[in-house]
């Protein structure tokens, strides 16, 4: 058994319903086989375990890992195309890349650049949007079994207003689709998902055979985007004669295992219709800002009861970091004004960790440091001098620290990761005392 030491926060009651931060300083979890066995203070669990390895984590803040419900696999060498709405940048941008997935070998650098910067960034858990390729899905599967990340992802299907080398056909998906389910889902840490790209690029017949996959396939997830941008949205509503959220309904496919991205410009009836199916939503905020799309209406969200989690849709989003993801969270509802909720810490870290966590269903497993959770952390240690150390040099208390870590905090802040009790970084020689 192994003592990790260190000053603990996490959010394991929902901070939106008036859980509080929780904070462990000076503080120790005992891990055996990934597990969290017992927490309190350092010196009652050394007392109790004094010959057992210690893994001094003092000097930072130790954080749940990270859980991104909505990243795109293929787009990781294509962060940084600013200054286009969301069908332009799709065109121009991110589905030439996703054409070149078709080598293999392509497919295995751009999973290699993936994972890392998931992991480098903190995540230790993702929703990953997957590729048109059944074969590079196979090579992120397999580089995330590799470096030990759990992710749920699949083969993305389109068939209409698509490229013609992205192009799949319902047979064709469903067949590809379950045999990928069948070679991955439930083997490791990996599971499947239903990934129809999204309605506009999706027949009925295609979304169909979606739906039959995801009754093929117990237990797999349904992830896509919904009300993303309001062209797209109009141009959903023309093709399928109902709003965005309904056309995926009626195939089956919005249930408490369905993670719909964006849903920047929901009508009220989808949000109920969301609330009842038990369905979350993927929170977006640096790629809604950066497309232009618009501003996530939190506050509608929660008064419906929709569950919402946070995504760094990369590569329209600006990068891996669920710190960065944060902020632009608390910044969307600060320039909604009247119609912002407004977000403290506690929430921004509930929404990277416990609320991913649940929207994947994967809460009695990941998402904080309760006891039996997999012991799944990030060590937040930012070298002297830099604006992080100074800032939490000065932080008044736990909150003011994790504001901080929010408004400041970057990859290079992140020393290191453990999932399942596993280090997944780059190991340091001095953390073991």
């Amino acid at each position: 058994m192994t003592l990790f030491r260190g000053t603990f926060l996490d959010t394991p009651d929902d901070t939106f319903a008036g859980g509080l931060l929780r904070t462990e300083q000076d503080g120790a979890l005992l891990v055996s086989d990934g597990v969290i066995r017992a927490r309190g203070t350092y010196t009652d669990l050394r007392r109790q375990h004094p010959d057992d390895e210690v893994v001094d984590l003092t000097g930072g803040f130790v954080l749940p890992g990270f859980v991104d419900t909505h990243v795109h696999f293929p787009q990781v060498r294509v962060i940084g195309g600013l200054g286009m709405p969301l069908l332009d940048w799709l065109e121009q941008c991110a589905l030439p890349e996703e054409a070149r997935l078709a080598d293999p070998a392509y497919a295995r650098g751009v999973a290699t650049d993936f994972v890392s910067g998931l992991v480098g960034a903190g995540t230790t858990t993702a929703l990953v949007f997957g590729s048109h390729f059944a074969p590079a899905v196979d090579t992120v599967f397999a580089e995330a079994a590799r470096v030990g990340l759990r992710i749920t992802s699949g083969l993305v299907v389109s068939d209409r207003l698509i490229r013609d080398d992205l192009f799949t056909d319902p047979d064709r998906a469903r067949e590809e689709s379950l045999a990928l389910a069948a070679r991955w889902h439930g083997v490791g840490r990996a599971r499947y998902a239903v990934s129809p790209r999204f309605s506009l690029s999706c027949t009925e017949p295609l979304l169909a055979a979606c739906g039959d996959v995801l009754t093929s396939v117990p237990g797999a997830m349904l992830t896509s985007h919904v009300n993303e941008n309001t062209r797209e949205v109009e141009t959903v509503e023309e093709l399928c004669g109902c709003d965005y959220v309904t056309s995926y309904d009626r195939h089956g496919l919005v249930g408490s295992g369905t993670v719909l991205a964006h849903n920047v410009h929901a009508t009220d009836t989808e949000l109920g219709l969301l609330a009842e199916r038990g369905a979350a939503v993927a929170h977006c905020p640096s790629s809604n800002a950066a497309l232009g799309s618009g501003l996530f209406p939190l506050a509608r969200h929660r008064a419906h009861g929709v569950r919402v989690a946070m995504g760094s849709d990369v590569g329209a989003g600006t990068g891996f970091s669920l710190l960065k993801e944060g902020l632009g969270a608390y910044v969307a509802q600060q320039l909604l004004g009247d119609q912002g909720y407004p977000l403290v810490p506690a929430h921004l870290l509930q929404l990277a960790t416990a609320a991913g966590a649940e929207a994947l269903g994967m809460s009695e497993e990941v998402g904080d440091f309760s006891v039996g959770r997999r012991f799944d952390a990030q060590w937040i240690k930012p070298a002297p001098g830099t604006p992080l150390d100074v800032g939490l040099a000065h932080a008044d208390d736990a909150d003011d620290a994790l504001a901080k870590m929010f408004a400041l905090g970057t990859p290079s802040d992140v020393r290191s990761v453990w999932i399942e009790g596993e280090l997944v970084t780059a190991p340091d020689p001095h953390l073991v005392a």
